[in-house]
């Protein structure tokens, strides 16, 4: 039986355990490809990814990177890969018209893109957790990118050990209304 988009949803959850078992390419770059076609404002696409699956580069990676306070997502060197996202600022309509919002739009796209590529890992049966507390600059040092870059959001991807929890989420009459103030 074919799953609904809400089954993937409902199906998507932090994996924070994961099997000992390497992460097909083909998978891997279908989830590129889910995050490839996100929208983000005025197509400024402004993420670049780059999936780090080679076990020593991985594990010395994660030592570097969620060492001492950051100790607490150390969890992700059980994950056969990681998911590093750079940030970009966006075209400059996308930066003008943030200016103006006072909206950083980059985050939002970038959040769509993550987004997507963890739902298509999710119908995959490949679990996935958003890591956001993390060494950046241990991370800069040790995949050798320049000071400037940014990076706000590292995935951990790999075959979940277990299954989903139980998610406590609120009703719809609590998170939303129809033509008046909730």
């Amino acid at each position: 039986m074919e799953r609904t988009f809400l089954d993937i949803v409902q199906g998507r959850f932090s994996a924070r355990d994961y099997l000992n078992k390497p992460v097909e390419r083909e998978k891997i770059e279908r989830c590129l490809e889910a995050a490839r076609l996100a929208p983000s404002a005025c197509n400024s696409q402004p993420w670049r990814f780059i999936i780090v699956d080679e076990p020593q580069l991985k594990n010395r990676l994660c030592d570097a990177i969620f060492a001492g306070p950051y100790s607490v997502n150390s969890f992700a060197k059980k994950a056969p890969a990681l998911v590093v996202v750079l940030s970009e600022k966006g075209s400059f309509m996308a930066r003008v018209g943030g200016f103006l919002r006072d909206t950083r739009y980059y985050l939002i796209d970038i959040g769509i893109a993550v987004e997507h590529f963890v739902l298509q890992a999710t119908e995959l049966g490949l679990g996935t957790c958003w890591i956001g507390w993390f060494n950046e600059k241990a991370l800069k040092r040790e995949m050798e990118l320049s000071r400037g870059a940014k990076i706000d959001v590292v995935l951990s991807l790999g075959y979940p050990a277990g299954a989903p929890p139980e998610k406590s989420r609120k009703s719809i009459k609590e998170m939303a209304s129809f033509n008046k103030s909730p």
